[in-house]
């Protein structure tokens, strides 16, 4: 049993760790009553009748279930007061679900819709989510408890199972083919029939799929496939994603996050190639006519401010020539997928030429499971734009114009503390530094020498 390291009491001494948290509370409880004044009774109450009724639950009912049979992995159930139990104790190691329930996806998830909650493990193309120790995957399968109290219905806890893949995917036959029967062959889909099928695994004809309702795959009857359970589905079928989406089975959502961060752009101007700058010879600095350009005015500029604000004597810190940094701002576009209201079966003709195929999908009542069943692809010469639902930069030629809402800027979690004694009135003011005017002297006079030497040097009118 997990329970979660809420502040029961003024004295309990909280620990992320379940063993220590729980022989805190244990060692607590024989010290004072529940009815403590140093406790908050609601809390304590709930984790008490809590802890009884999950306790009647697994002695009563789970340990008298063979999980096998049922194809079973685990049996959880999680309640408002903390408590979440896992059964059996093996499965319970593997457990990596959040310990607070209203911070654990499948707990949320099941409290906001009806039925049941089907959830497979997220992966990308570089995991390997096959077990270890039996070689086979977990879908987690949730639903919320109802109770109606007083006319009013509450929902005070979440149970669920663990189910194994494997054995789940041999009723793929039930659930497509309910009218076959032994003596007639594997059918296909057929645009005037009823789309009666036949998902055996791993079948040579036909794909079976369940897709959850942000279009990421929950099972296969390929085991080909089953290494990609938990992904996005246009990655392992991008024909049939976009067919699903263009015929209105799923609709996509964009949102903006103005506050993202992403990789830093590499300099394009850091090559070994030498660089165009200026270099004046001896002529130019005796010729009165290049004293008088913008680009003398630049470098006497940079003489003036650099001994007129002692920056030569100043060592700064610079990052080396193409050093990028490590992140920069930046806006990124995350996108979601959602069932629409299309709640009927259809039977769609992916029309692709000499590739064309019949597909089938329906939505599972009760569920958040869409069930598609499509012919093999006849070949690989058919193309369709591959959906994406992975995080991206928002790129535009006018940013601020195309995006659809203005920015938002974060404030701080916390308020700045405010000190009465602290001196506010140069806030808002401007500073200048005072150079020497010793130093503005002796400048002003070399530049009157320098003009007026110009007249006198023999070769000067010649360069």
């Amino acid at each position: 049993m997990k329970m979660l390291p809420r502040e029961y009491c003024k004295d309990l001494e909280l620990s992320n760790n379940n063993t220590e948290f729980l022989l805190n509370f244990i060692a607590l409880m024989e010290k004072i009553t529940p009815d403590s004044k140093q406790c908050d009774n609601f809390l304590l109450h709930n984790l008490i009748l809590d802890t009884g009724i999950i306790r009647q639950l697994v002695e009563k009912v789970w340990k008298t279930k063979d999980l096998n049979s049922y194809g079973f992995l685990a049996l959880f159930a999680a309640t408002d007061g903390g408590i979440t139990r896992v059964f059996p104790n093996k499965a319970a190691e593997d457990w990596d679900e959040d310990p607070e329930p209203f911070n654990a996806s499948y707990y949320r998830r099941s409290l906001d819709n009806k039925g049941y909650i089907f959830r497979a493990p997220h992966t990308t193309s570089s995991d390997d989510i096959l077990s270890p120790e039996n070689n086979t995957i977990g879908i987690l399968v949730s639903t919320a408890v109802e109770i109606s109290v007083g006319g009013k219905t509450i929902k005070p806890a979440v149970v669920g199972v663990k189910l194994d893949l494997e054995a789940w995917v041999e009723k793929f036959k039930i659930l497509a083919s309910n009218q076959s029967n032994s003596q007639q062959s594997s059918h296909t889909c057929e645009p005037s029939s009823s789309c009666e099928m036949d998902c055996e695994a791993n079948s040579e004809d036909l794909l079976c799929y369940l897709i959850d309702d942000g279009g990421f795959l929950v099972m296969s009857n390929q085991k080909s496939d089953w290494n990609r359970i938990g992904m996005f589905f246009s990655e392992v079928d991008p024909i049939l994603m976009f067919a699903l989406y263009n015929n209105s089975f799923y609709y996509r959502k964009e949102s903006f996050d103005y506050q993202s961060v992403c990789e830093p752009v590499p300099n394009r101007n850091t090559g070994a190639a030498p660089r165009g700058v200026f270099v004046p010879t001896i002529a130019d600095f005796l010729n009165l006519t290049w004293w008088t350009s913008a680009a003398a005015w630049s470098l006497f500029q940079q003489l003036l401010y650099g001994v007129a604000y002692h920056s030569w004597f100043i060592k700064d810190d610079v990052e080396a020539e193409g050093m990028d940094s490590r992140e920069t701002s930046c806006v990124t576009v995350q996108t979601q997928f959602y069932f629409t209201n299309v709640s009927s079966s259809y039977n769609v003709l992916q029309d692709c030429g000499n590739c064309s195929r019949l597909f089938h999908a329906k939505r599972i009542s009760n569920t958040n499971l869409l069930f598609v069943v499509a012919e093999r692809m006849p070949c690989n010469s058919c193309t369709a734009d591959k959906l994406s639902q992975a995080e991206r930069e928002f790129k535009a030629e006018k940013t601020c114009l195309d995006m659809p809402v203005a920015r938002y800027r974060k404030g701080p979690s916390s308020c700045f503390d405010y000190n009465n004694t602290e001196n506010t009135l140069d806030c808002g003011r401007g500073y200048s530094f005072r150079p020497s005017l010793k130093v503005l002297l002796c400048l002003q006079l070399l530049l009157l020498y320098l003009t007026g030497s110009s007249n006198i040097l023999p070769f000067s009118s010649s360069l």
